[in-house]
């Protein structure tokens, strides 16, 4: 199906969700997890079809097939802001931010991986790269770790993938103990050595003043970025953190829609900006919000789902890095063809695969269905 001058129509969007458990149990600062559900959206236009992804809710399916599907069938493939528009307008009434914003997110990675493909272009080519190679940091180190088991992943990605950057999780059971969030920071700094970059994430676990103290007593640790050291809603708390301590602070991967990303610049709140793919918009929305980015003198830094943001990355010239996080990279890793390796901490892109590279093996996730 094609029009007259617009090229292929989307003939079909389909959904499916997938939950897979953890290989162990999982926390943060704030929450604890035992599986971890990635929803797949495809988009079939001219002989091709697009894949995208969040990883939210198996209602993200529900909010793809109800809501979205029916205004992004029919359009020209090749017109993705079209089709951004439609599906946010769509999405009205059921709030951008959460679910909806998660599904719309996919649909939008599926629209730009096939026109990549349709195009014949690797995706980072289609917008317009300007790197070969992504550099990312090793993230897990949860809360629910012993000893040992955060020295084996410390020691993997920084011995065996030569990653030279890593991050652990900290602010455990909303900052109760702080005591072990320090003994757990001088662990990672023994293990990983003076050479590599030492990352925190408190996913909004501390108070203000939790979150100072903590850190000066950290100072001997040489802590790089600390993430989220309150809420990501309490931009003055961040901006009153980011004065006092040394590492760089950073949020941002909570946000649904561009003007979250302005208000937080504005607040002057982070020294780099995160932000999510899988949940901002989609590409189409996340290059938008480097360039917010940007006019705040700012990186930006992708959060989690690496695979997703590998080619989007590459086209952003004020990109910082992005998270090579355990859970979507097994994920990811057991579910697709055409991963990437993160070996000495970059991901190099392949000039000779379209879109972005990746086709799932159904067999392999089929298991795992729950939508």
């Amino acid at each position: 199906m094609t029009g007259p001058t617009t090229g292929p129509l989307v003939e079909a969007v389909e959904a499916s969700a997938y939950t897979v458990p953890t290989d162990g149990p999982e926390a943060d600062g704030t929450l604890a997890w035992d599986s971890t559900t990635i929803v797949l959206a495809r988009v079939r236009a001219g002989g091709g079809t697009g894949l995208g992804w969040t990883y939210g809710p198996a209602a993200c399916a529900s909010v793809i097939g109800d809501r979205l599907a029916p205004v992004v069938r029919g359009r020209a493939a090749l017109d993705i802001p079209a089709a951004w528009q439609a599906m946010v307008r769509a999405v009205r009434n059921d709030g951008r931010q959460g679910v909806a914003g998660y599904a719309l997110s996919a649909v939008d990675v599926a629209l730009w991986d096939l026109k990549a493909r349709l195009l014949d272009l690797p995706l980072h080519r289609l917008i317009g790269a300007a790197r070969e190679e992504v550099p990312v940091y090793g993230s897990g180190g949860f809360t629910t770790y012993d000893d040992r088991a955060l020295t084996r992943q410390l020691t993997h990605w920084t011995q065996e993938r030569r990653i030279s950057r890593v991050k652990i999780k900290i602010g455990e059971s909303w900052g109760a103990n702080p005591g072990r969030d320090l003994e757990r920071m001088r662990l990672a700094r023994q293990v990983v050595g003076e050479g590599v970059e030492l990352f925190v994430d408190v996913n909004g676990g501390y108070t203000v003043k939790q979150a100072v103290r903590v850190m000066g007593e950290a100072a001997g640790l040489d802590v790089r970025w600390l993430e989220e050291p309150v809420s990501s809603d309490d931009l003055d708390g961040l901006r009153e953190v980011r004065a006092v301590v040394s590492p760089e602070v950073t949020a941002g991967e909570y946000g649904g829609d561009l003007t979250y990303f302005r208000r937080m610049c504005q607040a002057g709140a982070v020294d780099c900006l995160q932000a999510d793919v899988s949940r901002c918009g989609g590409i189409s929305e996340w290059l938008r919000v480097a360039a917010v980015a940007a006019s705040y003198g700012l990186q930006l830094s992708g959060h989690c789902a690496p695979h997703l943001h590998a080619h989007a990355a590459a086209a952003v010239p004020n990109l910082r890095h992005l998270e090579w996080f355990h859970d979507h990279a097994r994920i990811e890793t057991m579910f697709f063809d055409g991963v990437l390796d993160p070996d000495d901490g970059l991901l190099r892109l392949r000039p000779d695969a379209p879109g972005h590279g990746l086709s799932l093996r159904g067999a392999d996730a089929e298991p795992y269905r729950v939508g």
